[in-house]
Order: C-alpha cells, then sequence, then structure tokens
C-alpha cells in the first residue's frame, strides 16, 4: 500500500499511519493475518457511517430550507446508500489500496461494491479520528460532491420538471416554461423564486438557492397541486 498515493488521491495526509491501514484491512485480511477481529476495518465503518449521516443531514438542512423531512430522508439515502458511496470511492481507486485475505481477492473484493463501501465509511472514521469533523466533512464534501449535486437537483428519484412535463403530456401536447419571478438576498446567498406556467397559466411555484434548485421545486409543487405522486 502507497499511504502518500492514497493520500494525494483523498486530499487528506494522515497523522497517524495506523488508522490509515485500518481502515484499508477488510476482515479477511486480519484473519488471514492472525490479527484480532479488533483490527479490521469494521469498528472504523461504524464510526464513519454515523459522521457520513451527520454531515451529509446537516448539508442538506443548510442547503434546502424549503423541502420537507420526508424528502430530506429521502435525499440522504440516496446519497449514502451502498451505490453511491462505491461510484464515488471508485473515482480514486480506493479498491486498490485494500488489504484483502488471499479468498476475497480470488473473488474480486477489491472491485465489490459492498466491500469498497465500507471501506470508504471507514476511511471517513479513520479521518475524523485523526483530523477532526473538519476534516471529515471536507473529505465527505469532495468526494461525494457529484452525488451530492445530483440529489439537489432531483436526478435521485426522477427529476420533478421531467416528470411534470411526462405527466402533463398524457393529456395531450402541453406547452410548459418556467418564470423568474424575483431574487431575493446577497449575491453569495440568493433566493429565486420561479413559477412554472402551463400554456401562459400558473401551475405551480418554487424556491431555490440556484435557479435549477426553484424549477425543480416549482415543477414539485405542480405535482402536488394536481394530486400526482411525487413516487410515481
Amino acid at each position: 500500500m502507497n499511504d502518500k498515493a492514497l493520500s494525494e488521491k483523498i486530499g487528506y495526509g494522515f497523522r497517524d499511519a495506523r488508522l490509515l491501514r485500518m481502515a484499508l484491512s477488510h476482515s479477511s485480511y486480519v484473519n488471514e493475518a492472525g490479527l484480532t477481529r479488533f483490527q479490521s476495518n469494521e469498528r472504523l465503518e461504524f464510526l464513519g457511517d454515523a459522521m457520513l449521516e451527520s454531515i451529509i443531514s446537516l448539508e442538506l438542512y443548510s442547503r434546502l430550507p424549503y423541502v420537507g423531512e420526508g424528502d430530506l430522508t429521502k435525499l440522504r439515502a440516496y446519497i449514502v446508500c451502498e451505490g453511491s458511496l462505491f461510484r464515488c470511492a471508485t473515482a480514486f481507486s480506493l479498491g486498490s489500496f485494500l488489504n484483502l485475505g488471499k479468498g476475497e481477492e480470488r473473488n474480486g473484493g477489491r472491485n465489490r461494491p459492498s466491500v469498497v463501501a465500507d471501506a470508504m465509511e471507514a476511511l471517513i472514521g479513520a479521518i475524523f479520528l485523526d483530523g477532526g469533523r473538519d476534516a471529515a466533512e471536507g473529505f465527505v464534501m469532495r468526494a461525494l460532491a457529484p452525488v451530492i449535486e445530483e440529489a439537489m437537483t432531483g436526478v435521485e428519484d426522477g427529476d420533478y420538471k421531467s416528470r411534470l412535463q411526462e405527466t402533463l403530456q398524457t393529456d395531450g401536447a402541453v406547452r410548459l416554461c418556467y418564470r423568474m419571478e424575483r431574487a431575493e438576498g446577497p449575491d453569495h446567498d440568493k433566493l429565486f423564486h420561479v413559477s412554472v406556467l402551463m400554456d401562459d397559466s400558473p401551475i405551480g411555484s418554487g424556491m431555490g438557492k440556484s435557479k435549477k434548485q426553484a424549477e425543480q421545486n416549482a415543477a414539485r409543487n405542480a405535482l402536488e397541486k394536481s394530486s400526482c405522486t411525487l413516487n410515481a
């Protein structure tokens, strides 16, 4: 394992290299090496999972002030799920740095989503213990940036704008457009207000920290008004 190479990829240098080694040590490796089960990454995974949920919960709460608890929970689940963690960890080749037992190695453990996602959580836990919450948060926001942004724009659950268009098209061709009503606040913290119109008649409105987010919320509001189920 090349500690320096991984540190460069993740943008964090460990002060205690033992924590990094533990984060990368799968239980199969620990068993074959004759080490105790407490030297695998399972305890760090437990800690990292809790830290990840806390960090993402705060991020969603802060950035989406007009989204309810139920939808915040869905967004968080999308961001912290095994598939998302695996995809983001693969971007910096985390699997190639893992310490695996021979059997797990033969069975493709380095590319197994469950193994890599668990190691990702363990890495977050190790960074937290080594550098504190700010360091862990910085890593999470860098590493998971793609899925966080997808969640913010509704990609995780089917893009409300597309779903509104598809729903209304079932009754024949319609013309939808999104109109900026106003923007409030300073440049670094604006709140955008948008209306969605069908054939020039307003059918929904929404607010957001970006125009895209406001449009998504306007489309969602229109779906709710028309009694459309968001999970259809």
